[in-house]
């Protein structure tokens, strides 16, 4: 009897849970989701820094050896920072905003996330300072979680840590290429110059990572703890070729796709999970999306493989495969118990993303145990955001500060010691444990918008600050959120997965490859004005159609033929209609972009630049040879 009355309570409980919740605002959380991130940053805070209880930090990283490693993300409720996490957070941030920049833009909030985004790339370029050289970690986990102090006065070791031809990491060089590849984009339009300088780190570190093979966490051993690295490096290679494609159209990435599909494990994986680590599905994806593109060509059958194995991580989700993703009784995924909700926001984007692919090539998802519609796709991600939102057994938030029932004691050292700017007084290592660790009371400083690690398999969660597996927080639990969050407020509509303002590169999915224009513009040689020893030549290298619009992609060369050092450039280019890249301009002239300051004898420099019409007219108007 006492049985009996106990299930029924449940149950009463679970409906009154879900009909007590009668929709979510997923605007606030999208606000509240991006200010995380400013939480977590590392170096000095900039004037308009919002979260105001934090202050500057990690001044000297770097100085030790020579090299500014000032800036970047705290991972997690920890002062270290990570480079493997810290890029994949990077890269699923582009990937919101290059799929759904649109509504962030309406919702007000594409400056803040573009600007979490240059905070890590600003970054990234300062750990880059050789074509084969990759800082990939500051601080060491050992003596940082040994010690419980605030960011601003941390003593814990801060060693930078790196990679170079003798000590390679192809996993973190490749997952940093493709946050800079990512980024690119992202910056195309409102930072050409900048855009193109992430483009220039993209294609260097890929090449590192290809080149010099090997596992990172074999380089930066004190990292296998905390982020060992145990899909090795293939995944990566491939998710840095596929960014690199959709950031500069080359078909050399197209082709190491096709080429390496199959021994890299694109082709053969079925996953059940996308994170920091494991990055199949989502190479997956993107490939499923040049296919849907009509971008294929003589790598269609292979990149058909890796839509199957894309549609087979989402078919688990919709239960409709013959190996599906475990759920909790209230509907939650659930991987593992340290930091689930990694995986449920990480998911919950491939889903709402593939969603719109589907949507855009008008069929359907080819499932094992029955196809599905691509509404059905989107439904699934917004079940897992209203689950994180409170719609869940317990009723509670996992996003600090957000509804009313949230977590009050979160795993994070900021947030549960008293602000530096309230406090000045030193907090020591051990003493931060015994007088702030253990504290059984709320944050002094709300940690707003973090998405901590979430309930276990049965929805049970204790908001206690040592449960660290299921109470800290991290930057890659919110970066996919931002792109689900962006999406869901849009409603069950179809969606147009461009970067507001960009002409499309890469472009949306199209149900059919474009048909060839009746007539092409030429692409002529340099005007014969064009001085000597200077030579210019252009090609058309893409073209598209969008929107019943022909673009085209045009690529110019300027070789110094001299033997000298060609310096004090200036370009003159008229009838150019686009946005153009890899040339900085100063008044009604072009000249080198912002990282070259001359081009040396016989050496060459490139620019691109897209629109609808035939070749803009490109002179050198001024330059001097030293």
């Amino acid at each position: 009897m006492g049985s009996s009355t106990s299930t029924i309570s449940v149950l009463l409980f679970l409906g009154l849970v879900q009909f007590a919740v009668s929709g979510h605002d997923y605007k606030q959380a999208l606000s509240k989701s991006i200010l995380f991130f400013e939480a977590q940053r590392s170096g000095p805070l900039p004037p308009n820094q919002r979260v105001s209880w934090r202050s500057h930090s990690g001044l000297n990283d770097g100085k030790s050896i020579g090299v500014d490693l000032v800036g970047g993300y705290y991972d997690a409720g920890d002062n270290v920072k990570f480079g493997l996490p810290m890029a994949f957070t990077v890269t699923t941030m582009c990937w919101s905003i290059i799929e759904y920049g649109g509504q962030l833009a309406s919702n007000g909030e594409l400056g803040n996330a573009i600007d979490a985004i240059k905070w890590g790339t600003d970054y990234f370029i300062k750990a880059h300072p050789e074509p084969n050289v990759l800082y990939g970690e500051v601080g060491d986990g050992k003596s940082d979680h040994y010690c419980w102090q605030r960011p601003e006065e941390m003593t814990t070791d801060r060693r930078a840590y790196k990679l170079d031809r003798n000590n390679p990491g192809s996993d973190l060089a490749g997952e940093t290429a493709a946050a800079m590849a990512a980024a690119s984009i992202v910056f195309r339009r409102s930072d050409p110059s900048y855009s193109a300088e992430l483009l220039r780190h993209a294609h260097e570190l890929f090449e590192f990572a290809d080149k010099y093979r090997g596992k990172y966490d074999s380089s930066i051993t004190v990292a296998q703890k905390y982020y060992g690295s145990v899909s090795g490096y293939n995944d990566e290679l491939l998710w840095a070729a596929a960014w690199l494609y959709q950031a500069t159209n080359d078909r050399y990435y197209l082709d190491y796709l096709g080429k390496n599909g199959d021994s890299m494990g694109g082709t053969s994986w079925s996953m059940r999970e996308f994170g920091w680590d494991v990055k199949y599905a989502g190479v997956q994806t993107l490939v499923a999306k040049i296919l849907m593109q009509g971008k294929a060509g003589e790598h269609t059958a292979v990149f058909e493989r890796y839509q199957e194995k894309a549609e087979q991580f989402m078919c688990s989700m919709l239960g409709k495969s013959t190996k599906n993703i475990q759920k909790t009784p209230g509907g939650l995924i659930f991987r593992q118990r340290w930091n689930n909700m990694q995986f449920v926001t990480s998911a919950s984007f491939l889903a709402a993303v593939y969603s719109d692919y589907l949507s855009s090539s008008k069929r359907n998802l080819r499932c094992s145990q029955g196809n599905s519609s691509p509404s059905k796709l989107l439904d699934f991600s917004k079940s897992q955001v209203d689950y994180i939102l409170g719609d869940n057994p317990r009723g509670t938030s996992y996003m600090v500060g957000y509804g009313h029932n949230y977590p009050r004691q979160v795993h994070h050292r900021g947030s549960s010691i008293v602000s530096f700017k309230v406090d000045q007084k030193f907090v020591t290592c051990r003493g931060g444990y015994a007088t702030w660790y253990s504290r059984k009371a709320s944050d002094p400083n709300v940690l707003t918008g973090a998405l901590v690690g979430g309930p276990d398999a049965y929805d049970n969660f204790a908001d206690n600050r040592d449960n660290y597996e299921q109470t800290e927080p991290t930057t890659y639990n919110n970066a996919p959120l931002l792109g689900v969050l962006a999406r869901l407020i849009s409603g069950p509509t179809d969606f147009d997965q461009r970067l507001p303002g960009v002409s499309p590169t890469p472009s949306p999915v199209i149900i059919k490859p474009a048909p060839i224009p009746k007539r092409k513009p030429t692409t002529p040689p340099a005007p014969a004005s064009s001085p000597s020893p200077i030579t210019i030549s252009q090609k058309m290298t893409s073209s598209w159609i969008n929107e019943g619009n022909v673009y085209y992609r045009y690529s110019t060369k300027l070789t110094n033929r001299s033997t000298k050092r060609l310096k004090n450039l200036k370009i003159s280019i008229t009838k150019l209609y686009g946005p153009i890249w890899g040339v900085t301009k100063t008044g009604n002239s072009y000249g080198f972009p912002s990282w070259m300051k001359y081009l040396p004898a016989g050496k060459s420099m490139e620019f691109v630049y897209i629109h609808s019409a035939a070749p803009a007219n490109v002179l050198v108007s001024n330059y001097s040879l030293e």
